[in-house]
C-alpha cells in the first residue's frame, strides 16, 4: 500500500471520527454515534502496537495540515482518545489484575466443597485450582521461553493442602505471572497453544480465563455476570482465532454438518459471521447471511460462545434455523 494511499485513509478516518464526536444531537442521534465510535475504538484497538503507533503518527500528520483551531485541536486529540499511543501487552496486563482482584474477593469466603453449576462435576475448589494452575503453567512457559509444549502436570504448583487456602494461593500465582510476563518483550517468539506463537498471546489468553471462570463463580453464587462490550468483542474474536487450535474442539468442528450461525451484539452493532461444514470453518467480523442468527449484548454472546449461558435464556433472541445453532455449540463446548 503506498504512502499516499496510507495518508489519504487516515485522513479520511480521522475526519469522520471527529465529524461524528463533534456532530450535533439533532443532526446524528447520540446513541447512533457512541455505537459508531466504541465500534471504530474496537476495531483499532485490536491492531498489533506497531501498526496503531503508525496509525497515530499519521493522524497527527493529518492534523499538522490543518490550520490552528478547533478542527486541527479535535483531530489531534484522537491518538489518545483511541488508545493508539497504548502499549496493549500492559493494557492486558492490567485487565487481568484487576480481574483476578475480583476474582479472588468473590471466592475468597466460600465454602470450597460449593458445586459450580457451570462447570459440572467441579467444585469451587476445583475451579480455584484450576485457574491457578493455569496461571502457574503460562508463567513458567514466559519464564523459560518456552519452544514446545510443556504439560502442566510438569509445573511445580506448590498447591496448600487445604483448599480454603486456594484463593491466596491464586493470588499468588497470578502476581507472580504478571511479574513474568510484564518483564518480557511481548514480541519475543515462543510456543504457544494458539494462533500468536509469541509472549502477548498470554495476557490476552489469561484475560478472557479470569472473565469467564469468574462468571463461573459468580452464576454459582446467583450473582449476573457483567462482561463489557470492548472485552466480549476481544473475547469471541480470540475465542475463533484459537479455535483451530483446540484439537478437542477443532474435531468436532470439523465434522459437522455444513451450516452458519451469525452474532450480533445488540449494544454495539458489531456483528461475526461463523461458516463451517466439510470439515472447514471460517468466520468474518461482518452482518452476512447465515442458517441461524443471535442477538444479545456483547458481554451476554461472549458467555453464550463459551457456554456459560445457554441458547434457551430469554436474553437470546434467535431467528432461522435453531438446530444448526445447537449443533455449532455442542461442538464447542468447553
Amino acid at each position: 500500500m503506498s504512502d499516499a494511499l496510507l495518508n489519504a485513509l487516515a485522513e479520511a478516518l480521522a475526519d469522520l471520527v471527529t465529524t461524528i464526536d463533534t456532530c450535533d444531537d439533532d443532526v446524528l442521534d447520540p446513541d447512533t454515534a457512541v455505537k459508531w465510535l466504541e465500534n471504530t475504538g474496537y476495531l483499532l484497538a485490536g491492531l498489533p502496537p506497531a501498526d496503531r503507533g503508525a496509525l497515530s503518527a499519521l493522524v497527527r500528520r493529518a492534523a499538522a495540515r490543518q490550520p490552528d483551531g478547533a478542527w486541527r485541536d479535535d483531530l489531534l486529540r484522537i491518538p489518545e482518545s483511541f488508545g493508539l499511543d497504548d502499549d496493549q501487552h500492559e493494557l492486558y496486563c492490567d485487565s487481568v489484575e484487576q480481574l483476578e482482584r475480583r476474582f479472588v474477593e468473590t471466592v475468597r469466603d466460600v465454602d470450597p466443597a460449593t458445586p459450580v453449576p457451570s462447570c459440572p462435576g467441579w467444585t469451587f475448589a476445583d475451579l480455584v485450582k484450576h485457574h491457578g494452575t493455569t496461571h502457574r503453567w503460562m508463567e513458567h512457559l514466559v519464564r523459560t521461553r518456552a519452544a514446545e509444549r510443556v504439560w502442566s502436570r510438569d509445573v511445580p504448583l506448590d498447591l496448600p493442602e487445604d483448599p480454603a487456602e486456594y484463593p491466596q494461593w491464586l493470588a499468588r500465582s497470578a502476581e507472580l505471572t504478571l511479574r513474568t510476563l510484564r518483564g518480557v518483550d511481548p514480541e519475543t517468539p515462543m510456543w504457544s497453544h494458539g494462533a500468536d506463537q509469541r509472549v502477548r498471546f498470554f495476557p490476552r489468553r489469561l484475560l478472557f480465563e479470569a472473565v469467564v471462570h469468574l462468571a463461573d463463580a459468580q452464576l454459582a453464587l446467583g450473582l449476573e455476570p457483567r462482561v463489557t462490550a470492548a472485552t466480549a468483542a476481544d473475547g469471541i474474536e480470540e475465542f475463533l482465532e484459537n479455535l483451530p487450535y483446540y484439537s478437542w474442539i477443532a474435531e468436532p468442528v470439523a465434522a459437522l454438518a455444513g451450516g452458519s450461525v451469525g452474532l450480533t451484539a445488540t449494544d454495539t452493532g458489531a456483528a461475526w459471521t461463523i461458516g463451517f461444514g466439510g470439515g472447514g470453518f471460517a468466520w468474518t467480523k461482518s452482518d452476512g447471511s447465515s442458517a441461524v442468527g443471535v442477538e444479545a449484548t456483547a458481554g451476554d454472546l461472549m458467555l453464550l460462545v463459551y457456554g456459560r449461558l445457554s441458547a434457551d435464556d430469554a436474553r437470546f433472541g434467535i431467528s432461522g434455523d435453531r438446530a444448526i445453532l445447537d449443533a455449532w455449540l455442542a461442538a464447542t463446548a468447553l
